[in-house]
């Protein structure tokens, strides 16, 4: 595997209805500047108003949490908002996490997917998942309970349309003969697909068959060293060589007693969970206001990683 990765998340949504976005930007350039690896963002199609569903993990939520807006927050779409982004930066790469991708249409996300990884010479990662919401299922005419197999038949045809210049693909969902779709992902193979889930026997088969990497949920997240290990019994059962595979942990920013940011006590579990597998650290970042003040915050931050890692 490649050296570990520093990525960090951009607040692409809002409990207000409306709001000035500039920050978008400001955010990205400043990150890119500063040599962080990665920029990730969040997905929401349409809200119902049973978000108390979010703390369901039987459902896919997370025990405890809270969806971070009402039904009225403004969320912006991912994949629209990393084509803007990537417009204005040059190194860094970006991601989706996670994108409830069986809301899309599979050849028009290939073809969308594909335009923005050639535009943005292959900086785009697609991070999916199942999701929570029964709401956004039945507003896209979809069924809640058959998404798990909605989301592979996704990915089925995204890696068809991929890798095929001229594509075939039959299922139960979708049939097609000798299909031409131009252009393809410069990054070989198609566009990177990091898949989330907790280890059960469905998200580790759709991570041995589609996955470039593994974005842990639950339990497995909160332990990751131990779910490293598991993840990868679990893989090899399905016929898939782990070791390629990239693994999403969470870094917690610590603060000293003035609530700065302790570059030093952050970095602590850096290099063992390194050592266990974890290839991409996510962290929450919040940069002072101006762009030179946030180049040299996100440069610290990367400095301190990458002797961590060293």
């Amino acid at each position: 595997m490649a050296n570990p990765q520093l990525s960090t998340g951009l607040k692409t949504f809002t409990a207000e209805s409306a709001q000035d976005w500039s920050y978008l930007v400001d955010f990205a350039r400043a990150a890119d500047a500063g040599g962080v690896d990665r920029l990730v963002m969040s997905d929401h199609v349409v809200f119902g108003e049973n978000l108390e569903a979010y703390d369901n993990p039987a459902n896919g939520g997370a025990k405890g949490g809270k969806q971070p807006t009402g039904p009225d927050g403004a969320w912006l779409d991912p994949i629209t908002t990393i084509a803007h982004l990537t417009a204005v930066t040059t190194q860094m790469r970006f991601a989706t996490n996670i994108l409830i991708a069986a809301l899309r249409r599979p050849v028009v996300l290939a073809k969308m997917a594909a335009t923005i990884d050639v535009l943005s010479n292959g900086r785009l990662d697609i991070g999916v998942g199942v999701g929570w919401q029964r709401e956004e299922y039945e507003a896209a005419g979809l069924s809640f309970e058959g998404r798990g197999r909605l989301l592979n038949h996704t990915l089925e045809v995204c890696q068809t349309l991929w890798r095929n210049d001229r594509a075939s693909y039959q299922s139960d969902e979708l049939a097609f003969a000798n299909i031409h779709q131009m252009p393809k992902p410069v990054q070989p193979g198609g566009v990177p697909i990091w898949t989330s889930g907790t280890i059960n026997a469905r998200s580790m088969e759709r991570l041995a068959t589609y996955g470039s990497g593994w974005i842990p949920w639950g339990d497995d997240a909160a332990d990751i060293e131990q779910g490293i290990a598991r993840m990868r019994k679990s893989v090899a059962e399905f016929g898939r060589d782990p070791s390629d595979l990239g693994v999403v942990g969470n870094l917690r920013a610590a603060k000293d007693d003035t609530g700065k940011l302790d570059l030093e006590k952050t970095m602590e579990p850096v290099a063992r969970q390194a050592a266990a597998g974890v290839t991409d650290f996510r962290i929450v970042l919040v940069p002072p206001d101006g762009h030179e003040a946030a180049s040299e915050y996100f440069h610290e931050v990367v400095t301190a990683f990458r002797s961590a890692t060293a």
